[in-house]
């Protein structure tokens, strides 16, 4: 296009813009198993979630293409696939004795749990946020949002879902202590025994 506008040589018209003549003459050849070979990248990496480029050049091998790990790094990069970054394993509640407690939610209103976070205000005043929620159907039941939140507060909370949605089958907190204090456990006691 340069050459063609100003009518010079394509030699003279590469110098000026400072780029290689052998840019202007290369042609492209796609190869022939180029789709089937894209096709059978994607099939691993969505099959096989966690590997990485290497791995699937070599279970490609395995299968009988002769390829290398450029070839399929370039085609994992055009077809913008990744690796999920691990996520750490959730932690996992004990008894004394050893037996695991964890326990997976099966249904709605089988187990709900609640937690606090904390954050701050623009002139550095600290606010916390109680957080209910049912772990069947990861629906937020309440925020309570205060500057202080007391053990009366968090039974206030779930006396009031309590009365909205059903008492639950569990509740799971951590031992923060706002959750094991001796009032809060009397009450929550009281409060199933009534509904």
């Amino acid at each position: 296009m340069l050459m063609s506008r100003f009518r010079v040589s394509q030699r003279i018209a590469c110098r000026v813009v400072g780029q290689p003549r052998a840019t202007q003459r290369y042609q492209a050849i796609p190869r022939a198993d180029e789709s089937a070979l894209t096709h059978a990248v994607v099939e691993l990496a969505n099959l096989y979630g966690r590997y990485g480029y290497r791995t699937v050049t070599g279970l490609l091998q395995l299968q009988g293409w002769d390829i290398q790990h450029g070839r399929v790094w370039r085609i994992w990069k055009a077809e913008g696939l990744k690796v999920p970054h691990k996520q750490k394993p959730r932690g996992r509640l004990f008894l004394n004795d050893g037996s695991c407690i964890r326990l997976r939610p099966q249904y709605r209103n089988h187990v709900w749990s609640y937690d606090f976070v904390s954050c701050q205000t623009h002139d550095g005043r600290k606010f916390r946020v109680l957080v209910l929620l049912d772990e069947h159907t990861r629906e937020c039941l309440s925020l309570v949002v205060a500057r202080h939140i007391k053990a009366m507060d968090v039974l206030e909370a779930l006396s009031v879902q309590m009365i909205s949605r059903g008492v639950p089958a569990y509740i799971r907190s951590d031992n923060g202590p706002e959750f094991v204090a001796i009032a809060l456990r009397s009450e929550f006691n009281e409060l199933c025994l009534m509904l």
